[in-house]
């Protein structure tokens, strides 16, 4: 249909080179051409969310309780996050319209409780300024500014006031990518940009903050060094593919290395605080029901709601002192979607 009746140009054969691969960056790819492959797209996203979850957690309900109750495993995720299994509620999805609509479907006990939600505010990259000790990042969550269009001010060579939303939206891809290793083609398929663009956008942005790129080397050498990262609380990690001889794998430990003290850090801080909180909680009736990363969701007796959102604040923002301040949105609401 989408190579012989409708005329497109196929982008590459499958692996079996039998047929024209299909695959989701090749619809992307052909949507920009016609419409049917846009509508692919749309039902396939809507096919993953009826199976993945419509259909699939009702299944799960607990006959007893009435509830879905998901197992945290502490020893799975490599950096010492969480994970989420049976189901999984950690990918629960909430950047889509339509996936964040199954999240209306996460409620409290009844009348009497709302859902608390707790979120650190960007704290990879609270984390990465304390690392780094990048003068520019510092100051700019001292000062309360958008981190993002800060970058963007920087990196393009314009005034905060002339930030547009679209080289917002480039930083803020570049934040989170950057410091993880990612390459020229890497960000210009998270982006809009070209690789030639993508790759002129890094060398700018680590020039901007030479301590970042510094943090990174160091990192590495220092993993290279020991055959281990450690985060900001001690926890080690091994690498011992950091000295591997086939390149894919030694990239990936040097992009693991950074990645781990980073990613590693936030996993201690989130669980530090949960331990605390769960400590201060024994005499509530209100309950912590969920982590998802950098977020907890809390089944909130009412009357209870100022006590708690004020001991889930200054525990979060209180478990460890950095260069840079902590901060964490609340929400709440009478479903998950609602309380974000």
């Amino acid at each position: 249909m989408l190579f012989n009746r409708l005329g497109l140009k196929p982008l590459h054969k499958t692996t079996k080179k039998t047929g024209y691969s299909t695959d989701v960056n090749v619809l992307i790819e052909l949507a920009k051409q016609h419409d049917l492959p846009k509508r692919m797209l749309d039902y396939r996203k809507l096919q993953k969310l009826k199976s993945t979850y419509v259909d699939a957690l009702p299944k799960l309900v607990n006959r007893r309780t009435g509830r879905v109750h998901t197992s945290y495993n502490q020893a799975v995720a490599t950096t010492g996050r969480l994970s989420s299994t049976d189901p999984n509620l950690q990918n629960i999805p909430i950047r889509t319209e339509e996936g964040s609509q199954i999240r209306k479907a996460f409620i409290p006990t009844d009348e009497h409780y709302k859902l608390l939600t707790a979120d650190y505010s960007q704290i990879e990259l609270r984390i990465l300024a304390h690392f780094a000790e990048e003068q520019p990042l510092i100051e700019s969550f001292g000062n309360g500014e958008d981190i993002h269009k800060r970058t963007a001010s920087e990196v393009f060579g314009v005034d905060l006031s002339a930030v547009t939303p679209d080289m917002r939206r480039v930083a803020k891809t570049a934040n989170f990518a950057v410091i993880y290793g990612v390459t020229a083609f890497g960000l210009s398929q998270q982006s809009e940009m070209t690789v030639s663009e993508a790759k002129e956008f890094i060398d700018i942005y680590f020039k901007r903050y030479p301590m970042i790129r510094a943090f990174i080397g160091d990192t590495i050498a220092k993993a290279r060094q020991q055959g281990y990262v450690t985060t900001l609380f001690g926890r080690r990690r091994y690498l011992p593919e950091i000295d591997s001889k086939n390149a894919a794998l030694r990239q990936f430990a040097e992009r693991t290395a950074v990645n781990t003290v980073i990613q590693g850090t936030a996993a201690d801080m989130i669980k530090i605080a949960m331990i605390e909180i769960d400590r201060q909680m024994q005499e509530m009736k209100s309950k912590m029901i969920l982590q998802v990363h950098d977020e907890l969701v809390f089944d909130t007796h009412l009357p209870e709601m100022e006590d708690l959102r004020r001991l889930v604040r200054d525990t979060m923002e209180g478990c460890v002192s950095l260069t840079v301040p902590i901060t964490v949105d609340m929400g709440m609401g009478n479903n998950w979607l609602e309380s974000k």
